[in-house]
């Protein structure tokens, strides 16, 4: 390590290492224009970490100068890691060093590395350390100022928002079947779901049920999200600190999700242009969202609506062998 770097780690962050973490990430956002760290990372952090979270960060002088967060919830996939450096002290190895000390806390050095961007540097640190490109996800953007064809709800659909108290439990389920097979998204339980709805950008406005005339049950939904916020502070990466953006207003189609009876009805194509109805009534100009790049049923959807892709988010796994 070099001798000037301090290197801490700690199992639940303060309040003044999450204020120094908050600062180091606003200057990394307003240099690269993206978020260094997903939304799950980020809800941790704000909050002084998760009982399996991991935070290590890295000082010069008594300065933040580089932060990682390593996450050992996943026994199977290995533990999965996000970091952020200073700006001004990238490429003289504080990236390294954060990696390597990760490396050396996990079992058999598996260690799984999320970068956010195509960022040059991020490319070379991984290749250079014996990282493979194991997923990738786009994300995609279209102007909420071209038209939207008129929506098509199937037969037997009603429309409401998200209620917290009649809805958490029936939402979670549909959430499960929706997305069964998904990495992330289908494991969400009742704290993931309330650390968000805790979160400042939340607002049931943007929360679109599609309810089933039939049953009363959840047949699909929009959960839209704006970020950045100049009025729209109450509704404000996938993801990200209202407070840390650089640009203007910009909502997200967050998650579109439709129960497996209800899928091959068009309800997902329909829900997906009314939440995109509802950004722009907030007098957004933008709309974008985050896709596995392997979805091809997704993107053929998200490219009918206008979608194009605008940057990519790399999961790399170390090559052990």
């Amino acid at each position: 390590m070099n001798p000037s770097n301090q290197l801490s780690v700690t199992s639940h962050l303060t309040d003044a290492d999450v204020a120094e973490i908050r600062e180091l990430v606003a200057v990394v956002l307003q240099a690269d224009g993206l978020h260094p760290l997903s939304e799950h990372v980020w809800l941790h952090v704000s909050h002084g970490g998760d009982n399996h979270d991991q935070h290590f960060l890295m000082r010069q002088g008594g300065v933040l100068v580089g932060y990682a967060h390593l996450d050992a919830t996943d026994g199977v996939a290995g533990p999965s890691a996000e970091l952020a450096v200073h700006p001004a002290h990238r490429r003289i190895g504080v990236g390294r060093e954060l990696v390597e000390s990760m490396l050396s806390t996990v079992p058999d050095k598996k260690l799984r590395l999320w970068a956010h961007g195509e960022q040059l540097a991020a490319i070379e640190l991984a290749r250079s350390m014996n990282f493979i490109n194991t997923r990738v996800l786009w994300q995609m953007r279209r102007s909420l100022r071209t038209p939207l064809s008129p929506p098509v709800l199937p037969p037997g659909i009603s429309l409401r928002t998200f209620s917290p108290d009649l809805d958490a439990q029936g939402w979670l389920e549909i959430n499960s079947r929706a997305f069964a097979n998904h990495p992330e998204q289908g494991g969400w339980l009742v704290a993931d779901l309330e650390s968000r709805m805790g979160e400042p950008w939340f607002s049931t406005d943007g929360f679109i049920l599609a309810i089933s005339d039939d049953t009363g049950d959840i047949a699909g939904f929009h959960w839209t999200k704006v970020h950045g916020a100049t009025g729209h502070a109450a509704h404000a990466p996938k993801d990200h600190a209202p407070e840390a953006h650089a640009h203007e207003a910009l909502g997200e189609v967050y998650v579109v999700g439709v129960d497996p009876n209800w899928q091959g009805t068009g309800l997902g194509r329909a829900i997906t242009v009314i939440g995109l109805q509802h950004l722009r009534d907030l007098g957004l100009s933008q709309a974008m969202l985050y896709v596995d790049a392997t979805n091809s049923p997704a993107l053929n959807l998200y490219s009918s609506l206008g979608f194009t892709r605008w940057d990519t988010d790399v999961l790399y796994q170390r090559d052990t062998r």
